[in-house]
């Protein structure tokens, strides 16, 4: 037991001298990209989940945006951008689906989609209205609500206008709470009384 929690040991030591070595690796490659000029993202080779947060960590202490793409754990790899050239969503769509980011094909994608929209909407316009119920739910129900049952409801009702006030005229007991109280004591003993 003891030699197995000694290896143990070693072994976790080991692994935090190699995180370590790896931030120390990484910090080094995202200051060299953020000194190279002509570069506005640079993609590292795809890594497990720890080296991927640790990236991450380096990439948001030195001020840039990353973000994780990939389908499996395997092929997993971080792509870390510049603040000033960040990501739109389309190129951050295009990232996830596995394809590289082209300007030209996402602005003819976009003007497709906009072309598309106003042929939609130009159909909208132009075509007959859209088909509705075939009569009115009020004509179904005529026999039971009349047909001008709610407008004379709704004229005839009126607001209570002192709701939740009690007028003065209405209160009659004027005893405090204590007096009250002592009344009902004084009743229930006396019940008492009378059932003994």
């Amino acid at each position: 037991a003891a030699e197995q929690a000694a290896r143990i040991k070693k072994l976790q030591e080991q692994e935090k001298r190699q995180k370590v070595e790896f931030r120390k690796r990484m910090e080094q490659e995202v200051s060299q990209f953020i000194q190279a000029t002509g570069e506005p993202r640079r993609r590292f080779q795809p890594m497990n989940k720890i080296e991927r947060s640790i990236l991450h960590d380096v990439a948001e202490v030195a001020g840039l945006t990353s973000f994780s793409f990939g389908d499996d754990e395997d092929s997993r790899y971080v792509m870390v951008f510049k603040k000033e050239f960040a990501p739109s969503d389309e190129e951050l769509d295009a990232y996830r689906r596995g394809e590289e980011w082209d300007p030209a094909r996402a602005e003819e994608r976009r003007r497709l989609r906009e072309l598309a929209a106003q042929q939609e909407e130009a159909e909208r316009d132009s075509g007959p209205a859209p088909p509705g119920p075939p009569n009115d739910y009020k004509d179904k129900y005529r026999h039971l609500i009349g047909s001008d049952a709610a407008k004379a409801a709704a004229r005839t009702m009126e607001a209570n206008k002192a709701y939740g006030c009690v007028p003065v005229a209405n209160k009659r007991d004027t005893r405090s709470i204590e007096e009250a109280m002592n009344e009902i004591r004084a009743k229930k003993r006396l019940r008492q009384a009378e059932d003994e």
